[in-house]
């Protein structure tokens, strides 16, 4: 089993950045695809970025896309959402996502399709 530990959140005022990270024991993240997921009071959870295995594949949701950006140093272990322009709508539960079973360069967008996820860092963002 792995276990995904995230840190990060903040409440942080409109315009601001914040760095989410998540960091995973055992395996490194080398071995797998990774994301982002995000959840805001009485929605459903969504998508918000994600790497393929390979590290080289990115996708994003089109409201943050030019605003966050996902990364991982497979050397600590830890993956990150470095995230600007903060806005109200942006406020939320943020969820790292590990899967270990997918091809090198497929990149996951559906909740569904990872194995692991972290407990959640609150991110508010205010007016």
């Amino acid at each position: 089993q792995v276990q995904l530990v995230e840190s990060g959140g903040a409440l942080v005022q409109a315009g601001g950045s914040l760095r989410l990270s998540c960091t995973a024991s055992g395996r490194t993240f080398s071995n797998y695809a990774t994301g982002w997921f995000r959840q805001a009071p009485g929605k459903e959870r969504e998508f918000v970025a994600a790497m393929s295995r390979s590290g080289d594949n990115t996708r994003y949701a089109g409201s943050v896309k030019g605003r966050f950006t996902i990364s991982r140093d497979n050397a600590k272990n830890t993956m990150y959402l470095q995230m600007n322009k903060l806005e109200p709508e942006d406020t939320a539960v943020y969820y790292c996502a590990a899967d270990v079973t997918s091809s090198l360069y497929q990149i996951l967008t559906v909740t569904t399709q990872y194995d692991y996820w972290g407990q959640g860092t609150q991110v508010t963002v205010s007016s």
